[in-house]
């Protein structure tokens, strides 16, 4: 999947592509047909940068119902000829995750299309797996045969069909499946479910990968092999040193992660590190000098997962460079520095927008640090970062930051976070937002009532609301 283009942030679609509560606002006071149009692009060509993480499906649902949203574009784009052509589950995936929140919210024209795409769509499995969740038996029972007939009865079909159903990730409809009273369906579903859970156990009984007795030098042979083949072994390896290594073998591991194999060489780096070696920090520094991409990338990631004081004191005097391990250090310091470290952590934070913009992997810690550290010379910048990231995720991070720094913020952002795409958000607003304003009291009963909305949104809203339910 290509990475989505995001219109500006001062839009109606820039805001629904990020999943804003601002967006919801917006188009609820725009022109109808706009507000679909902007709407139903959204839905049809996912925004996120990252899809399993980033929730956007209830908040797109929502805003279908309050505009009493038709579904036809969405009907087209399933059933489009691209549907055979492009089988890739993120095509339809966001249309599909839609449909199913609408269907629980009692939409039958979006029940109708899930089924009608679980028998003749591409991406089946998917809009099975929210039928699972929302439709009747009687409704899945019906899709038994069309789904089955998806399989070949010869040896290859049956090994396929075994194969899905032991990776179904939801098992109600083969379950019902089983019992069907229709021999030609139970047998067969039966048959796939044995073969799966025997495929499993033969799994479980062949491991790969490391054995008892192995030397250190075996496993960083080992690591090395898995560098050769493209695959990243240290971490696991690593983890295989702690098993194997005693105190004779140290000076060995020293020398590896001085000057060893690529692959030995990043196993000794997140061993010593993950050990609080007293070489460990000289050794990363040494290893960002002269170490090849991946072998840098290992140092700053293993220097990153030391929890004592002195990787920390060293981070105080790393925090200047201007290469990765700065910017690092910049990262342990924002979630293990004290509040003398509040100057390094906003320099770091200000340098990371400046240099990278405001969807900098980075921004992550840097954000829940100034949060952690209630560095209120930071909001302006947090603000920047929750109004520009497409990523809904960051945007919540940046929202839990100013809660903490930002005077403003319960009347301010909080305020929209009601309605924005990420439940955590959602929460940290219930939490906070002023309830002064006739919006936040109106929401937070709509909230606490809603059956879709998750459970710790409704436990902060009902933290507001008394046994009156007069916002508090």
């Amino acid at each position: 999947m290509f990475d989505p283009v995001i219109a500006p942030s001062g839009t109606l679609l820039g805001l629904l592509q990020r999943g804003r509560g601002d967006g919801t606002l917006h188009a609820l006071t725009a022109p109808r047909s706009e507000a679909l149009t902007a709407l139903n692009h959204c839905v049809l060509r996912d925004p996120r940068h990252d899809w399993q993480v980033e929730n956007r499906s209830l908040y797109y649902a929502r805003l279908y119902l309050d505009l009493h949203g038709e579904l036809d574009e969405v009907e087209a784009h399933l059933f489009d000829s691209e549907d055979i052509l492009d089988t890739d589950e993120s095509r339809t995936g966001l249309a599909l995750a839609v449909l199913g929140h609408l269907a629980s919210y009692g939409r039958l024209d979006a029940l109708q299309l899930l089924r009608r795409y679980a028998a003749h769509g591409t991406n089946w499995a998917w809009a099975l797996d929210e039928l699972a969740l929302r439709d009747d038996d009687a409704g899945l029972r019906a899709l038994a045969a069309p789904v089955l007939a998806r399989f070949a009865t010869d040896a290859e079909g049956e090994a396929e069909l075994a194969v899905t159903v032991r990776d179904a990730f939801e098992p109600r409809p083969w379950r019902l499946w089983a019992d069907d009273p229709r021999q030609s369906v139970a047998t067969r579903v039966r048959r796939a479910q044995e073969t799966g859970s025997f495929d499993r156990w033969q799994r479980q009984m062949s491991p790969t990968g490391p054995r008892p007795g192995w030397s250190v030098r075996a496993v960083f042979a080992w690591a090395q092999q898995g560098i050769e083949r493209g695959a990243a072994l240290h971490v696991p390896a690593a983890r295989c040193l702690s098993a194997v290594a005693g105190p004779e073998d140290r000076p060995e591991i020293v020398r590896a992660a001085e000057d060893g194999t690529e692959g030995a060489r990043c196993t000794a780096l997140r061993y010593l590190a993950d050990s609080d070696d007293p070489d460990a920090l000289a050794l990363i520094e040494r290893a960002v000098a002269t170490g090849s991409a991946s072998v840098v990338e290992t140092a700053v990631d293993s220097f990153e997962r030391m929890r004592g004081l002195a990787a920390v004191d060293r981070a105080r005097g790393w925090a200047h460079r201007p290469d990765r391990l700065g910017a690092a250090a910049g990262r342990v310091l924002a979630c293990r520095g004290g509040l003398q470290d509040r100057d390094l952590v906003l320099a770091a934070l200000r340098e990371a927008v400046r240099g990278e913009g405001p969807d900098a992997p980075t921004l992550w810690t840097l954000v829940d640090g100034a949060g952690r550290l209630g560095i209120a010379a930071g909001a302006p910048v947090l603000r920047h970062v929750y109004r520009e990231t497409a990523s809904s995720h960051l945007r919540g991070r940046a929202a839990r930051a100013l809660a903490s720094t930002d005077p403003s913020f319960a009347t301010g952002f909080a305020v929209e976070c009601l309605w924005d795409c990420e439940e955590t958000t959602r929460e940290i607003a219930a939490r906070h937002a002023e309830t002064g304003d006739t919006r936040v009291v109106d929401r937070l009963r709509r909230l606490a009532a809603d059956p879709a909305e998750e459970a710790e949104v409704q436990t902060a809203v009902r933290s507001r609301i008394g046994p009156e339910e007069t916002p508090v």
